[in-house]
């Protein structure tokens, strides 16, 4: 019930965004303009003061972090490396594959089961969660832009010079050095930080008006791998390595087993690939609202 309740207001976002950009309330350079404000200004923020106000050292463990990244990368790697056999292109398959959507459904979920006593490794895992990702991906498409041309190393700069990106090295920042800010200048942070979920999940209702909804063997193999294949290499791994605490275990398994996060919306090429990772978050959001209640059944 928990899971069902965290994940009905995303689907009403997205309906919204449908009916926004179906009805032609939002045009499609209104659109647009509403994407990027969102991907470069409202998600950066987000991260940023998430990030910035997280209790890092309650349970910032490396076992921690390898029981769930070693799974996020293999998935990362092998659903790339099948894309670019095909296409021969650096895309956003892999990271749609490996990227959860831990703030819209794990905070949710996580506070309902464990409280604050599972919040802490979650938080720990937001911590570096698109860090590590969405860095990984930045170096893959900038590494990734032909089959023969080498990016130089100042493209290579502004590739990783994401927005996304700089939002959270900035958390990091204000986090581990204690930099105190102006009570101002949180208020302008965080009034700009609620904008981000509900746009970001309208820009994706938006785009899914676009093209036709459908579902294709690359959707599905993207959703069964983020939905079913993450979370048990997770929970494989974590009762291989001793020293995990049990509730930590749970609280991994629960975030591989999440959705994937629209933040993945931002690496992918408009056209086609935009479509599938688009598809595939609308798609895997719906399935989880069955999944997520069968892994906390799994879990006890």
């Amino acid at each position: 019930m928990a899971a069902i309740l965290a994940i009905l207001p995303i689907f009403t976002l997205i309906v919204v965004g449908y009916v926004l950009g179906w009805r032609q309330w939002l045009t499609p350079a209104s659109a647009g303009g509403l994407s990027w404000v969102t991907f470069r200004l409202f998600l950066p923020c987000l991260l940023l003061t998430g990030i910035a106000r997280a209790p890092l050292g309650d349970a910032l463990s490396p076992l921690l972090l390898v029981v769930y990244f070693i799974p996020a990368l293999l998935l990362f790697a092998g659903f790339n490396l099948y894309v670019r056999r095909r296409t021969g292109e650096a895309s956003a398959i892999g990271l749609a594959a490996s990227y959860s959507n831990n703030v819209l459904i794990g905070i949710p979920l996580v506070t309902a089961l464990f409280g604050h006593d599972g919040l802490v490794y979650l938080f720990a895992l937001l911590a570096v969660h698109s860090l590590i990702l969405f860095s990984t991906q930045s170096l893959y498409a900038a590494l990734g832009q032909g089959r023969e041309q080498r990016p130089s190393v100042l493209s290579l700069l502004k590739t990783l010079a994401n927005p996304l990106v700089v939002g959270l090295l900035m958390g990091v920042v204000i986090n581990v050095t204690g930099i105190e800010l102006p009570q101002p200048l949180w208020q302008v942070l965080d009034w700009l930080a609620r904008a981000a979920l509900p746009c970001a999940l309208i820009v994706v209702g938006v785009g899914l008006t676009r093209y036709q909804l459908r579902t294709s063997p690359t959707i599905w193999a993207v959703c069964i791998g983020k939905l079913a294949v993450f979370p048990i290499m997770v929970l494989a791994l974590g009762s291989l390595v001793p020293g995990l605490a049990p509730m930590a275990l749970h609280v991994l398994v629960l975030a591989a087993a999440g959705p994937i996060g629209v933040n993945v919306l931002a690496f992918a090429r408009p056209g086609e690939e935009q479509h599938t990772v688009g598809a595939s978050i609308f798609l895997s959001t719906l399935l989880a609202a069955g999944t997520l209640p069968l892994w906390m059944l799994a879990m006890g």
